[in-house]
């Protein structure tokens, strides 16, 4: 889904860390930080269309049990950078638009 944010889930969630360049952000709903990281995600996925941008709502029950079981976060949001399934950068709290955008181009430059 190109140029959009998409829910992340335990059912998509190795196939979304499995694209070329992929961004997930790990947060929770009573997060003020995390509200406020939505619109620079949104943001960051219509201008880097081939980046994969996706959200983990780690509050919602059921949807990110295994991915739960998989980290153990700090802090919220936290974002991690992916290539091809593999962890190459881990950011905690927000980052701004063209901090974020920095980060994908150094970590990520063949998106």
């Amino acid at each position: 889904m190109a140029g959009t944010v998409e829910n992340v889930t335990d059912e998509n969630y190795e196939e979304l860390k499995a694209a070329q360049a992929t961004v997930v952000a790990y947060g929770i709903a009573a997060c003020e930080p995390c509200a406020a990281y939505d619109p620079i995600l949104e943001e960051v996925a219509r201008k880097l269309p081939d980046v994969r941008v996706g959200k983990a709502k780690m509050h919602v029950p059921g949807r990110c049990r295994a991915i739960k079981k998989q980290h153990q976060f700090e802090t919220y949001p936290t974002t991690h950078l992916y290539s091809r399934g593999t962890l190459l950068l881990t950011r905690e709290g927000k980052v701004e638009e063209d901090e974020l955008i920095a980060l994908i181009r150094q970590y990520l430059p063949d998106a």
